[in-house]
């Protein structure tokens, strides 16, 4: 039905809710915001959710199976070559049709919501496109300039917040230890590593979920998927998992206070270095990262000393203040649209929704409805990537959101397990630098690492995420490309989410203190140990560098 924009949605009060969303070819809309229809497809990337394991070990597989992976990514590294800068396939940037702000809706579009009232959806959108923007052009322009540092080795970018942001568990406080507990992770990376840490949160926007499955089935009832509180509910009945678009005004409401509370903590002394002592979370203070963090901050605060003490000043607002950008996965393509504007500074086209957007596994097909949107607004943008990402397509991604091939406008955002990343990384790595592109390396230790326990509950082992960081750092110095980044799904709070850590939680643990609505989070202790090991490894990678130079 790609480009169809002539059917309405057939709204059927009198259906349940359960046949509502059973997964169609494509669900019709009129948005009277938007001035015509809409075709929004539904249908899940996945037919069925798989058995989700983990990889524990940093360890290479067999080698004769890592031969046949090699081999078989040769072949496309090569297909990926000869499709790089110059090629005249029909998915070349250089072939794309013109752009506008609605050109999404003539793709197919997966994981979006089955809204039954067309009229109810686009007073919300009309609502939306009126609303004030909850970021700045300028920001985000500042944001791509500063992951272009990242991605030539000059700064390193950690990024990190909640898996899903929730309307129960918003307040100040969740807010600010978030805040905090990345302000100590960057003090950590910048101290140890010594390079300029850029910080952006999983926060202020991260309300929406891809799932792998329409409906969920519980005790023989079938409802539709939790798709994030700015969709429907996660309590298990029909009224709460009804796709509600005033949702999408309460998110905006959440993101915009969200927003003004973290500038405040930003700009307004909280984030200053003078407090570097003051950071340390309550049941992290006796801990052995705790210690470390002490440690450190009075180290910090001994060389602020040592400023003072020759005249250099300490109220300059890189002392005092720290940039502090918004991120979150643009999935609710109607809610993105709406609050995309046009910058009167560049004539370009900004989502403002965020500062820094990025594109899912299951949503980044080459003519899909969500590469489409986000290949024409300026924004700063993230692409996940799994073992399943061919190099040719890799290339053919950045291409299409980069064409202009600048530095910092995309990100890579690679999420594997460790095994499979020593395998596949370093083909993606050879694919984008021999097609000449600049991107942004990352790591999502993760959504690679999950696994079940017996009691159902999902969770993440804190070994397996080290191991992949640690392969993810081994390949990048292989190679002779640059680690730019880590991308965490973490929490300031005291939860019990993801096994082991020196503090260490064990299976046991987990029903303590489980409160994610998605996927396990770290907490604050495993965050800031993550941190220092990461510190270490960026130092000695840095070291690692400089005597290379010399040697030179």
């Amino acid at each position: 039905m790609e480009g169809s924009s002539s059917t309405l949605v057939n709204v059927r009060p009198s259906q349940s809710l359960l046949q509502q969303a059973k997964p169609t070819s494509a669900l019709m809309y009129a948005s009277p915001a938007l001035g015509r229809r809409c075709n929004v497809n539904s249908k899940p990337a996945n037919g069925s959710l798989a058995v989700v394991r983990a990889v524990h070990a940093a360890e290479p597989s067999a080698s004769s199976k890592k031969r046949v992976l090699e081999r078989s990514l040769e072949k496309h590294l090569d297909s990926a070559t000869e499709g790089g800068r110059g090629s005249t396939s029909s998915s070349s940037p250089s072939l794309s049709p013109p752009w506008s702000v609605d050109s999404w809706k003539q793709k197919q579009a997966l994981q979006l919501p089955t809204y039954p009232d067309a009229q109810e959806l686009g007073r919300v959108l009309k609502s939306l496109e009126e609303y004030p923007p909850l970021v700045f052009a300028g920001e985000a322009r500042n944001l791509e300039e500063r992951l272009g540092e990242a991605a030539l080795g000059e700064a390193f970018l950690l990024q990190g917040g909640d898996c899903a942001e929730s309307f129960k568990e918003f307040n100040a406080v969740n807010i600010r230890d978030t805040f905090r507990v990345l302000l100590q992770m960057g003090a950590v990376l910048m101290f140890g590593g010594q390079l300029p840490v850029i910080k952006v949160g999983r926060m202020a926007g991260q309300f929406a979920k891809p799932r792998s499955e329409d409906l969920e089935e519980k005790d023989g009832v079938k409802l539709p998927s939790y798709r994030g509180d700015i969709i429907n509910g996660d309590d298990f009945n029909e009224k709460s998992r009804y796709p509600d678009p005033d949702r999408m005004i309460r998110a905006y409401s959440q993101a915009a206070a969200s927003l003004n509370l973290l500038r405040s903590f930003a700009t307004g002394g909280y984030a200053a270095m003078q407090r570097v002592t003051h950071w340390n979370l309550d049941f992290t203070s006796h801990s052995e990262q705790g210690s470390r963090y002490r440690e450190l901050a009075n180290r910090v605060d001994e060389a602020l000393g040592f400023m003072g003490a020759v005249g250099l000043t300490l109220d300059h607002p890189l002392m005092t203040t720290t940039d502090f950008w918004t991120s979150h996965e643009c999935l609710l393509l109607p809610f993105e649209q709406a609050l995309t504007r046009l910058d009167s500074t560049t004539g370009r086209w900004y989502d403002c929704s965020a500062h820094m957007l990025w594109v899912g596994e299951r949503t980044r097909q080459l003519q899909g409805a969500h590469l489409e949107f986000l290949r024409g607004v300026a924004n700063p943008l993230g692409i996940k990537v799994s073992d399943k990402m061919d190099p040719a397509e890799l290339v053919q991604v950045c291409q299409l959101l980069n064409p202009e091939n600048k530095p910092g406008r995309v990100t890579v955002i690679v999420r594997m397990g460790a095994e499979k990343l020593r395998v596949k990384l370093p083909f993606l790595i050879r694919a984008v630098r021999q097609a000449g592109l600049i991107v942004t390396w990352v790591s999502d230790p993760m959504h690679g690492n999950t696994i079940k326990v017996p009691s159902g509950l999902k969770t993440r082992p804190f070994d397996a995420i080290l191991a992949e960081v640690k392969a993810f750092f081994d390949v990048h110095e292989e190679e002779g490309s640059h680690p730019g980044g880590i991308h965490l799904e973490m929490t300031g709070q005291n939860v019990t989410e993801c096994i082991g850590g020196s503090r260490e939680v064990k299976v046991d643990d987990l029903h303590n203190r489980y409160h994610t609505h998605c996927d396990p989070r770290l907490n604050a202790s495993q965050s800031l140990e993550l941190a220092f090991i990461i510190a270490d490894r960026l130092r000695k990678h840095r070291a690692g560098i400089h005597c290379h130079l010399q040697h030179f």
